[in-house]
């Protein structure tokens, strides 16, 4: 019998039996227990560690759901206000000695203009003469200072104003500079109250008896705009008249037929007030129009400037959170390591310790992540409901703000896992 046909008779040696952590490893799942295992050891540490991941999560969902609130509010506003209106105002501004008495009191524009827009302006499909100025109105022994605007009926059709009881004024009051008045809801409220129907009541104006002739709906404001509620609204030749006594007016709203044809209407007005007040090739415009959409833009880009600005800040708590982790992981690592030579004595890999390390990380990262995602949508909720802000929940921060209490927890927790894995054997066992 040749020594192969031996071999091949021998029987074969009974293999050694692998060690549960050596040459097979520890399974993700075995590290994601014993990583609870910890947290649970160490209950008050572990909600302190993650109370940075959790307020960060919390603050940046609330603080999303605030700016997508505070955008949409004001696109709200901005829409009610109309979107495809033109505001025209006096470029130049009247001084009294020092003072500077601000855009639109110059005296350049003429109810002559509007009537002259909307008739050579083929884009426009309506024109709103204004003059306003603030004047105190009284109701028996109530009073407020408030908002006196002379328009014609147009503007409110243009500006998306609603009655809530009564009627507007119409040509006719204004051609015979009758004095009839609609009043907005915050004005309401001030002379009325609950109790007192304003419609066919007669409150004063600068001394002067108005009737009363509509109610507007609530139409609400936002910061930086005018309160559209706190007004009083009566016929422009009344109030140029007997109000104010002026023959110009203070501006004009200016509405184009359609969103897509604002800019071409923007230009009829230019050339056309220009050709009006004799302005030459290269003289400045006397007259400055501001674009609806171009304000509904312009508040959207601030809006999401100040979102993203706050996300920041209140990302700031996410890494303020990584680093607790971090610190928190590197004195758990001091505290085992007997623990961890023991384990690689016995056959532990250094690619166990790390997973063990990084799973225990990323696990108070995710469970503080949780935490913080029902705190910012419960806020949000709460905010909404009890504040009255207007607040929007959408899936995107919510995602992203979990992914990076993920990723914070991996950034953060590799290196004490990596201090960990490198640890010498024989001198962890020594380790008192």
């Amino acid at each position: 019998m040749s020594l192969m046909d031996t071999a091949r008779r021998a029987p074969a040696r009974p293999r050694r039996a692998k060690s549960r952590t050596g040459a097979r490893g520890m399974s993700i799942l075995e590290a994601l227990g014993i990583a609870l295992q910890g947290l649970l050891a160490n209950k008050l540490r572990s909600i302190l560690t993650m109370l940075g991941i959790i307020i960060g999560v919390g603050s940046v969902i609330m603080t999303i759901a605030l700016g997508q609130g505070a955008s949409a509010e004001s696109q709200r506003i901005i829409a009610n206000m109309g979107t495809n209106v033109l505001s025209v105002w006096p470029q130049g501004q009247q001084r009294t000695g020092a003072a500077n008495q601000g855009i639109g009191n110059t005296q350049n524009l003429k109810l002559e203009d509007a009537d002259a827009v909307l008739r050579e302006c083929p884009d426009v499909l309506a024109v709103a003469p204004e003059y306003s100025g603030n004047l105190r109105v009284k109701y028996l022994n109530q009073n407020t200072r408030t908002s006196v605007i002379g328009t014609t009926p147009e503007y409110f059709d243009i500006r998306n104003y609603k009655l809530a009881d009564g009627q507007y004024f119409t040509h006719a009051d204004d051609e015979r500079r009758a004095k009839v008045c609609v009043i907005g809801d915050s004005v309401r409220d001030s002379l009325f109250g609950d109790n007192i129907l304003p419609v066919g009541k007669t409150l004063k104006i600068r001394g002067q008896n108005f009737e009363v002739v509509g109610v507007m709906a609530q139409k609400g404001s936002v910061g930086g705009f005018q309160n559209a509620d706190d007004q009083v609204f009566v016929p422009i030749n009344t109030a140029m008249k007997r109000l104010y006594g002026v023959d110009y007016i203070g501006r004009m709203s200016v509405q184009a037929k359609s969103d897509d044809v604002m800019g071409p209407a923007q230009n009829e007005v230019e050339r056309l007030i220009a050709r009006r007040h004799h302005l030459q090739p290269g003289d400045p415009p006397d007259v400055r129009v501001f674009n609806q959409a171009d304000l509904a833009d312009s508040a959207r880009e601030t809006s999401d400037m100040m979102t993203k600005l706050l996300t920041g800040i209140a990302m700031v708590s996410l890494l303020v959170g990584g680093i607790g982790i971090m610190n928190i992981m590197l004195v758990s690592v001091t505290e085992r390591t007997r623990e961890i030579g023991i384990r690689k004595a016995i056959g532990a890999r250094w690619m166990d310790i790390l997973n063990q390390f990084v799973i225990e990380s990323v696990t108070l990262s995710l469970v503080g992540g949780l935490i913080g995602i029902g705190v910012g949508v419960g806020g949000a909720i709460l905010m909404r409901t009890f504040v009255g802000w207007t607040t929007i929940l959408t899936p995107f921060p919510i995602i992203v703000s979990f992914a990076s209490s993920a990723v914070v927890g991996v950034f953060f927790g590799i290196y004490p896992a990596m201090k960990a894995a490198r640890l010498n054997p024989i001198d962890a066992l020594r380790y008192e």
